[in-house]
């Protein structure tokens, strides 16, 4: 499937976009240089720790970044136009209209003194020209389709009258009364426990299908995505780090970060220790020379902590930025993924293939 997303149509295209914020201690380089193209139909996700750079890059995709970002350089390519430069009046006829944003907390992005039908119905009465009956039918239809039982009742009710995985599926009804062509879900599940989790990533997949939505996934666990995914990018301290199919980051990661990530998510088939990734992200107000990770990576090398690693291509499809894919990095480092990691990436073909037989 993601070989036949390289050949779609790109529906959005973001070129070394730079974001910095003014703060106290001096400029947060929180993104740094970041590219990346979405296809129609795909589901690409953007993984990372808090303060990677992902959600800074998606906001400013919407135009929704804080007054003390500095959009630096870039574009943000959509439909000819580039969002870096258009006004708050023309976000106005693409935010919520032609991408809409499921937000991380269900409880957060509600109203808590408005009905739930009225929060639905707002955003159709802003981007159409429905009547008052037609918004209530229309909002009804919506929370129908995305698993809301008993729809006329519960539209009059309001947020603290649903559960948490209720609440987002209103959050998703409301993403989706404008009739989006992308769809941004910004740690959708974060807030939910994980069989609500599961059913919410079930539900994101079903109309993704369904309405033929190009989808951007952010989230910090890699695990989250496994089953959704046409594309991964993998982001460190405001830059991507590695970039493929859901297949290759799965079980051909090449750079350290990716493996630190993918050892760290909880295996239900062992009862391995969970692994940290040790020590902290770098101060972005000082970003470090070199491989930004090279101060947490037990594999790193002396140029890591000199100069900083370009893309080394793995594939057409598959690259990853760092020094130990080198010609001339040691066959030691070249090889040595993680046991642990090792171990579980061959459990996980292993099932693949049985799976298929």
């Amino acid at each position: 499937m993601a070989a036949e997303m390289m050949n779609n149509d790109v529906i959005l295209s973001v070129k070394d976009l730079r974001i910095n914020f003014r703060a106290y201690g001096g400029l947060v380089q929180a993104v740094r240089g970041v590219s990346f193209d979405l296809h129609r139909g795909e589901t690409l996700a953007i993984v990372g720790e808090s303060g990677s750079g992902k959600s800074v890059s998606i906001k400013a995709i919407l135009g929704i970044l804080a007054n003390n970002a500095i959009i630096e350089s870039g574009e943000i390519l959509y439909d000819g136009m580039d969002l870096t430069k258009v006004t708050e009046d023309d976000f106005h006829q693409i935010r919520g209209k032609r991408i809409g944003l499921i937000f991380q907390d269900p409880l957060s992005a509600l109203n808590p003194i408005m009905k739930i039908g009225k929060q639905i119905t707002e955003v159709l009465h802003l981007h159409t020209k429905m009547t008052k009956e037609q918004a209530r039918a229309r909002a009804i239809e919506l929370m129908e389709a995305v698993g809301i039982p008993d729809a006329p009742r519960r539209f009059e009710q309001y947020p603290f009258q649903f559960s948490g995985g209720m609440r987002q599926r209103i959050v998703i009804a409301i993403a989706l009364a404008g009739d989006p062509e992308i769809l941004i879900c910004d740690e959708p599940t974060t807030a939910l426990d994980v069989t609500v989790q599961a059913k919410i990533l079930e539900l994101i997949n079903q109309i993704k299908k369904d309405r033929n939505l190009s989808v951007i996934f952010i989230t910090h666990d890699l695990g989250v995505v496994a089953n959704m995914a046409d594309r991964v990018n993998v982001m460190y301290a405001g830059k991507i780090v590695e970039t493929g199919t859901a297949e290759e980051i799965f079980f051909e990661p090449a750079h350290p970060y990716t493996w630190a990530l993918l050892s760290s998510m909880p295996d239900l088939q062992t009862k391995e220790r969970l692994m940290a990734i040790p020590g902290t992200p770098p101060n972005m107000i000082y970003p470090p020379k070199g491989d930004a990770f090279a101060a947490r990576n037990r594999y790193a090398m002396k140029i890591d902590f000199e100069k900083e690693p370009p893309f080394f291509k793995l594939s057409d499809t598959h690259m990853a930025a760092t020094w130990l894919l080198h010609p001339k990095a040691s066959a030691v480092n070249k090889i040595e993924m993680p046991e642990i990691l090792r171990a579980r990436i061959e459990r996980m073909k292993k099932m693949g293939e049985a799976n298929n037989g």
